[in-house]
């Protein structure tokens, strides 16, 4: 339930299509390269970026770098451009990623000069050396360390960072748009302090130098007499690896077994789970173009939860998205889909979340614009849009593709984000999974029957389970909204079951457009390998400057790493959406079992303009081969603007 209509599992296939024959460029596998996502904002080797704002990474805390990347993945500090990156990521791999940037021991600059008066100054001093004994602040040291260069593994150093950036991550603190975890000493410290007081700090530890020897201490030193060290909650978090989730082929009576995997399936967890919050507690605000809807709690809590809920009042939410008073629901709610799903599979689904410990959560109220925030209208929507009803199989069908079928219009609810939508919401059924705008997003959930898009009826049925288990296959990888699919969802269902959904996919029919291009709709589309229609100029250079170290001189990627640029389905589509969204915010394809460790795609955001961001791209569109309509700034701007 990440916005409206396109709930829990979006099955798009953002994947890059066949690496070309031609030799990729020779590249070094290693964390450095893996990590170039990062150091496009941190600087080169993580040395801090020139703006003053992104901070030092090299040589800090290992356990400090770890949780500050999960604090960001899971809601308690703000950033998003941070939180899309490390969203696909394992606890594993953010461990390893902290770890690599740990060990880089790496000279720093000098300090900057400063023009702040010598009362500030020698205030900052104080507050840092001695603490505030009237206002209960403790000094600085006491936590990390005497020379202010930290202590392993959790508490950072002090020195060597920009005045801008510490005077936003107190005032973060102040504001709780960063946090951590109970009980929160920086948050108490921070609380105490005065604007004056911060900027004091803030001036004084930035004109330090760093000491030859900054690296971190190994433990805290023991208190000087009547000195203050608050207590800090615990940041040794657990590196999880994920839940194990049975297969749906154990036996029948198993419901909770079964209601597991479908829970699984059908990715609930990600809509009705808060970032970094109680599993299924409810809560998580779904933006939609009518105002926000908040999904509800399922745990088994029996006052705010669906602890006192019957197994028929469950299925009539399913099956009819009606709640337990009689209420409507939202089709935020993806029951528009879910009424194909069996009441057995409905029954498992209840027994399972019936285990799931209880969250005392009131649900939220939504902030609906009227008159869409009235059930009225809703009755009147759903009399003109919804029918209920389950999944009847097609009897000239095979049973792997009967249950595709089932998966992807189902439980997977794969329409909603992958048909086109009305203005008031509701899906184009005469142009199912043909793709649509993801509302709320800049995201285009591209057609999934349409070969220039996402069609794959030209892969292999090993290809299309190796991208939804994995987020790989030989033909590209996932990106996007659907990294956070295969992360949560695909890369734990049953390779039966992926690939009855790959025999169900395989056997879409053509669009409209694939039929006017037929039979060379790759040519059509990029024309012979090899050729460009690009003009050179500003496009080339800056596809040399900022491109070409990955994606080589002539677009071909690097295999299992990189993706190529030529006939890429994602770099040629009609609608430019998904193109810009991944140079603008970069990105990692999803960190699974069958890829622990992907390459990171570095954000271009802060670095290019609109216009040169423009150029790059039309260059990318119209070279080797590849032929697609120009990209204006207009595209840029409304992605980089919008929500």
């Amino acid at each position: 339930m990440r916005r409206l209509f396109s709930i829990a599992l979006i099955l798009g296939l953002f994947a890059w299509p066949s690496l070309h024959a031609a030799s990729p460029p020779a590249f070094e596998d290693s964390m450095a390269q893996r990590t170039l996502a990062c150091t496009a904002c941190h600087g080169k080797q993580g040395r801090a970026g020139p703006d003053g704002y992104y901070p030092r990474l090299a040589g800090k805390p290992a356990g400090y770098l770890y949780n500050q990347l999960l604090n960001f993945r899971d809601g308690r500090r703000h950033y998003g451009l941070m939180a899309s990156l490390v969203e696909p990521l394992s606890d594993a791999y953010l461990m390893e990623i902290a770890q690599y940037f740990s060990m880089l021991d790496l000279p720093y600059p000098a300090p900057e000069p400063t023009t702040a008066a010598q009362q500030v100054l020698a205030r900052g001093r104080i507050l840092v050396t001695q603490g505030d004994t009237v206002k209960k602040i403790p000094a600085c040291v006491q936590c990390h360390g005497e020379a202010l260069t930290g202590v392993a593994p959790n508490i950072p150093g002090l020195l060597g960072l920009p005045r801008d950036y510490l005077n936003a991550q107190l005032g973060g603190w102040q504001t709780r748009q960063r946090r951590a975890a109970a009980p929160d000493c920086m948050a108490h410290i921070a609380d105490q302090l005065s604007d004056q007081d911060v900027a004091s700090v803030a001036h004084w530890l930035a004109s330090q130098p760093v000491p030859a020897n900054a690296k971190p201490l190994s433990a805290l030193p023991p208190l000087r007499l009547n000195a203050q060290r608050i207590s800090c909650g615990s940041v040794d978090l657990p590196i999880a690896s994920g839940p194990i989730v049975a297969s749906p082929s154990g036996p029948a009576s198993d419901l909770v077994t079964q209601g597991a995997y479908l829970a699984r399936a059908g990715n609930c967890q990600a809509c009705h789970t808060v970032p970094g919050g109680p599993p299924y507690g409810g809560g998580r605000g779904i933006a939609t173009p009518f105002g926000t809807v908040f999904s509800s709690n399922l745990t088994s809590d029996k006052t705010t939860g669906i602890g006192a809920w019957s197994s028929s009042e469950f299925w009539e939410a399913m099956h009819n998205g009606r709640s337990r008073d009689g209420r409507l629901l939202y089709p935020a709610f993806p029951y528009t889909s879910f009424t194909q799903i069996t009441r057995a599979d409905s029954d498992a689904l209840y027994a399972y979340l019936k285990t799931v410990a209880p969250t005392k959560q009131a649900n939220a109220v939504h902030a609906l614009r009227w008159p869409y925030s009235t059930q009225a209208a809703l009755a009147v929507w759903r009399a003109i849009y919804f029918s209920p009803g389950v999944y009847r199989a097609n009897a000239s069908q095979t049973a792997d593709w009967n249950r595709g079928a089932y998966l992807v219009n189902g439980l997977g609810h794969c329409g909603a984000c992958h048909t086109p939508r009305n203005t008031l919401g509701a899906s184009q059924e005469k142009l199912d999974l043909d793709g649509g705008m993801l509302p709320m997003q800049n995201w285009y959930a591209p057609s999934l029957k349409s070969g220039l898009e996402a069609g794959v009826a030209d892969w292999t049925s090993q290809d299309i389970v190796a991208l939804l288990k994995t987020g790989t296959s030989s033909h590209g990888l996932a990106n996007g909204p659907m990294a956070e699919v295969v992360l949560n969802s695909t890369q734990f269902m049953s390779a039966n079951d992926l690939m009855a959904m790959s025999v169900f996919l395989k056997s879409l029919a053509p669009t409209a457009a694939d039929l006017r291009s037929s039979p060379a709709s790759t040519e059509a589309r990029t024309g012979p390998a090899g050729t460009s229609t690009a003009v050179p100029g500003k496009g080339a250079k800056l596809y040399e400057n900022h491109c070409a170290q990955c994606h080589g001189n002539q677009g071909d990627g690097v295999r299992d790493a990189y993706p190529p640029l030529r006939n890429n389905r994602t770099v040629t589509m009609a609608n430019p959406s998904n193109l810009v969204q991944i140079v603008l915010h970069g990105g990692f394809a999803p960190a699974t079992a069958g890829n622990p460790r992907p390459y990171g795609m570095p954000p271009f955001v802060l670095q290019l303009s609109d216009p040169d961001l423009a150029t790059l791209l039309t260059y990318v569109r119209s070279s080797w081969g590849n032929h697609a309509p120009k990209i204006t700034e207009l595209d840029v701007n409304r992605a980089r603007t919008q929500p």
